[in-house]
């Protein structure tokens, strides 16, 4: 059993983006830039990781292919008011309507896969199309509940491609300078919500910490998952707004976006990491989704705990990997309240920065390393896994 993609053409080896009408070759800045195009289809990621993993695969344009073929359509970004079906080349258009071909959409984003099934089942119905005519593969674990529809945790890959640095290993013994890493990149509310609430309790200090209070994206505070008032800090997250932006190191803002970028000392130099993922709620979907902000502690040899979505641990049990569950008080993790889950996540950070720091990281030692080994060992089971699912009609 062997991927078999399609594409529209291939340029200098590489499968040129389904859909697209932006102009680019291989191995230019141009090629970057698709996803800033519409409809946002990107370059196939999911080839290079079975390159980079060695699992085979065939690629083949849409002159010619075999039966149990793949039409790849790698999104960037989902928009709900692009007709992805009525973009699809009549060549492919047709042999999809005759059952010779699927289209296999790829997304490594968390959005509401519910969402996105309706929308794509309704433009299947409007084109003609029965809905087994393409595959789903989402960032969001909602996904294996739908059908034609699969998770895959494209992070993980991800960053083990992009992040090429020297592997960073906490100090086994001695005192570290700071207890915590905590960075955030990209202004949301619940995580400005969550910031500031450990910010003003002193759960901070000593700490590598940061928060870029420049507001970049559309998120409106009335839809923070994190109950403002409940906490009971409206006015502290106001005053932590104004005081910022807040600062861990001197990177710009490309290299703080720069997966092979690492700054060693906040994973050498501190206990523990608090994990400020994408989303907190999974875009209501009751899914979960795991980025390479999860994934870089893991592969750099720091315990953590994660401000995410309910679940998020459990997904990473499942992938193999360990959760320090005997050391950290990781109930916070099934709670489905999200305002009650950022509480109990609170108390447990307070209850490592307030123990003894010491003891804490030789009982995560050995999860550490199991960790660390397992995400640097190959990812060709997770790939030929994902072409199983596939092809499990």
């Amino acid at each position: 059993m062997t991927f078999r993609f399609v594409c529209d053409r291939i340029v200098k080896g590489k499968a040129y983006p389904a859909l697209t009408t932006h102009i680019a070759e291989p191995y230019t800045q141009q090629w970057t830039q698709f996803i800033d195009h519409s409809p946002c289809t990107v370059p196939p990621e999911l080839i290079n990781y079975c390159d980079e993993h060695s699992v085979p695969y065939e690629l083949y344009t849409i002159d010619a292919y075999p039966e149990d073929s793949y039409y790849i359509v790698p999104l960037g970004w989902f928009d709900h008011g692009i007709d992805y079906i009525g973009l699809l080349p009549v060549k492919v258009f047709d042999a999809v309507k005759a059952g010779q071909l699927r289209i296999l959409f790829y997304y490594h984003e968390g959005d509401n896969p519910v969402r996105i099934k309706d929308r794509l089942d309704s433009l299947c119905a409007a084109w003609g199309l029965t809905y087994t005519a393409y595959r789903f593969v989402s960032g969001n674990t909602r996904a294996n509940l739908l059908e034609n529809f699969v998770y895959f945790c494209d992070h993980e890959l991800l960053y083990y491609n992009r992040n090429k640095t020297d592997e960073k290993i906490l100090k086994t013994s001695g005192s570290l300078l700071r207890v915590f890493t905590a960075l955030s990149r990209t202004h949301k509310w619940w995580r400005a919500t969550a910031l500031a609430d450990l910010y003003q309790r002193g759960l901070l200090n000593n700490s590598y910490w940061s928060y870029n209070t420049n507001i970049t994206i559309n998120d409106r505070i009335e839809d923070c998952p994190i109950e403002i008032d409940t906490l009971n800090i409206r006015d502290n997250l106001a005053d932590f707004i104004a005081g910022g932006p807040y600062r861990a190191d001197t990177l710009t803002a490309a290299a703080h976006n720069d997966h092979s970028v690492t700054v060693a000392e906040h994973y050498t130099n501190s206990y523990c990491n608090i994990v400020f993922e994408t989303l907190f709620d999974a875009d209501g979907s009751g899914g979960t989704f795991l980025t390479e902000k999860t994934f870089k502690p893991i592969k750099h040899g720091q315990p953590f705990v994660v401000a995410g979505p309910p679940g998020t641990l459990q997904t990473l049990r499942s992938l193999g990997y360990r959760t320090f569950d005997s050391v950290i008080d990781n109930r916070y993790d099934r709670i489905t309240d999200n305002t009650l889950r950022w509480i109990a996540l609170r108390e447990v950070i307070a209850q490592i920065k307030n123990g003894d720091l010491a003891r804490f990281r030789r009982l995560c030692a050995t999860d550490v390393e199991h960790n660390r080994a397992l995400f640097l060992s190959s990812k060709a089971d997770r790939l030929n896994m994902l072409l199983r699912k596939l092809n499990n009609d």
